[in-house]
């Protein structure tokens, strides 16, 4: 791989991970509808539609952070995206992930492959740390997935959100990324 965000895409199990474009807002909206009204990744309890989608995506892209989908036979199945953590100047230096696949696209190694290109990304645009924010401590994939790829548990906050007529907790997680902390970042 190249300096380049993405030169070509990478490919993994019969799908490819590329630069999400503005062409992909209807499938990752549909990606993340399913995940509001069925899931608890996500304490949102209304779905967003493509309009506001596409505005969140322009918010993360116009930031200059990466945003990903991963393709499978010429479909959407997946998506990810790097932000900021927080927003005030200290903070610069820190991105949280986020990582959505399809319900038909799970356990097939997409996640995984989003996470790896999302770390190689966000690295190498001169972050520090990676901050998982995994809704539900019942989400055992995701925690799993941010595991293998080097993450390590930070904490839990424990009935911090309510949805589906149950107290869900919010498991954070965290990865250096490059030198970590073990040397002053370069200004971005």
């Amino acid at each position: 791989m190249s300096d380049g965000f993405v030169e070509g895409a990478l490919k993994m199990s019969k799908a490819s991970v590329r630069e999400a474009t503005s062409a992909d807002i209807a499938a990752i909206t549909a990606i993340y509808r399913h995940a509001v009204l069925h899931g608890t990744a996500s304490f949102e309890v209304e779905p967003p539609g493509e309009a506001e989608m596409l505005r969140r995506f322009k918010a993360v892209t116009d930031a200059g952070y990466p945003y990903i989908v991963a393709e499978q036979d010429g479909r959407v199945v997946g998506y990810a995206y790097a932000s900021a953590y927080r927003t005030r100047p200290a903070y610069r230096f820190t991105v949280e992930d986020s990582i959505y696949v399809a319900q038909e696209a799970q356990g097939k190694g997409i996640g995984a492959a989003l996470l790896d290109h999302l770390i190689d990304a966000s690295t190498r645009q001169g972050y520090r740390l990676m901050v998982a924010v995994i809704g539900d401590s019942r989400q055992f994939g995701s925690i799993a997935l941010h595991r293998s790829a080097g993450f390590t548990f930070c904490g839990t906050l424990h009935s911090v959100g309510y949805k589906f007529g149950r107290w869900l907790d919010s498991v954070y997680m965290e990865l250096p990324l490059g030198d970590g902390d073990q040397s002053p970042p370069a200004e971005r």
